[in-house]
């Protein structure tokens, strides 16, 4: 067994070299820098600390891909998280979970390397063809406009992303992890972004396509730093801003969790309509049956399979049309939510799927996931520079 062990690691080291290779001779035409922009530039980015005209653009096509050029921050920000929590004595990050969190993340942007997003094509056209004002690009208001556009946009997105079953489906995915750290937040859905265009496509009416393209990039980068355990409370910042806090109770699966907290970086939208919950007790993270498998392929696809189950199980159209349209919890009798009642306490100490792997095995998984992650990131810096 030792044997083949390092005969994997072997072939596993000449995979990195022969890729290395590959990368070096391409440095005509790809800058390996690994970070794109400054370090300080990089890092406020992901806590909203930009200037409007740091982020204003006359035209879309003018718009960085602030999400690949945080990509390194992620990772710089992934092991930073660990060596805290290691010298903290606190909960390290699971191998497996994290890979399997990371390979939902790369999954979800690959339909990116063939083509622009969806959401920017709809919001585009709907600009172009139907929109009933034109504000200006480059003025401060439109782009705090913007800012709070988008962010009640995707309160209104992700709200329905758990009260409709049809897009709890794809972002269920995010919150399968039973673990909460900054891993879990690059868990994504490949499908959730062909339901998230509908929740934008209104600001198209009056606010520049590359206005959009700017906020709904930072309001997803703010949301990276919030998935953790590390922070507990931010003071007064906790009555107007989306905070780790905030988000740990959105990823609860205790009954007091379910349903709250939808903000991206405002938790105002949620105190105004009726959706926020403090933290109180300790939280337990991931689905309210969680799933058993680390498959990245069947988190993806898991809830399409039990709705299309019950879709077929169900009689009436109207009860086929509701196991799409209302809510997870829905069933026949019940209220289009279903009922807070019927949600599982949770039983301490908490269960975590788990698994594991002799010792080489898990160097041999963690170096081709190396790979698959350098692959990917040049992948993404070709086809930026192309």
């Amino acid at each position: 067994m030792l044997i083949l062990s390092i005969l994997f690691l072997n072939r596993t080291l000449r995979l990195i070299i022969i890729l290395l290779k590959l990368t070096m001779a391409n440095t005509s035409k790809i800058d390996n820098n690994l970070f794109k922009v400054p370090l300080s530039t990089g890092f406020r980015r992901f806590f909203y600390f930009v200037k409007p005209e740091e982020s204003s653009f006359d035209s879309p096509e003018n718009v960085p891909s602030y999400i690949n050029e945080a990509l390194p921050f992620f990772f710089v920000l992934i092991i930073t998280e660990n060596i805290i929590n290691w010298y903290k004595d606190k909960k390290m990050m699971r191998l497996n979970d994290a890979m399997s969190s990371i390979s939902a993340g790369i999954i979800s942007q690959l339909p990116l390397l063939f083509g622009r997003s969806i959401e920017v094509v709809v919001f585009c056209y709907v600009h172009k063809h139907y929109k009933i004002a034109e504000l200006n690009w480059n003025s401060p208001i439109t782009w705090w406009i913007g800012f709070l556009g988008v962010d009640l946009g995707y309160y209104c997105l992700h709200r329905a992303g758990h009260e409709i079953n049809l897009f709890w489906a794809a972002h269920q995915v995010h919150h399968s992890s039973q673990d909460y750290n900054l891993s879990t937040a690059l868990r994504q859905s490949i499908f959730q972004r062909y339901c998230s265009w509908m929740f934008y496509a209104p600001l198209a009416l009056f606010l520049p396509p590359q206005v959009y393209m700017v906020h709904v990039q930072f309001n997803l980068l703010y949301q990276y730093w919030i998935h953790t355990e590390l922070i507990d409370t931010l003071g007064p910042l906790e009555w107007i801003m989306n905070t780790p806090s905030h988000h740990r109770v959105h990823h609860g699966r205790n009954p007091y969790c379910i349903d709250k907290n939808y903000a991206g970086t405002l938790i105002i939208w949620d105190r105004l309509f009726g959706t926020f919950q403090a933290e109180e007790r300790e939280v337990s993270y991931g689905l309210v049956h969680p799933l058993q498998t680390w498959n990245p392929f069947n988190v993806q696809l898991c809830h399409f399979k039990w709705i299309w189950l019950r879709f077929n199980q169900e009689k009436t159209i109207l009860d086929k049309l509701s196991t799409i349209f209302k809510g997870p919890g829905w069933h026949k009798g019940t209220p289009r939510l279903g009922k807070h009642e019927e949600l599982p306490e949770v039983e301490y100490p908490v269960k975590l799927y788990d698994n594991h792997l002799p010792y080489w095995y898990n160097i041999y998984v963690f170096a081709h996931f190396l790979i698959l992650i350098v692959a990917y990131t040049e992948l993404v810096q070709f086809k930026t520079v192309n």
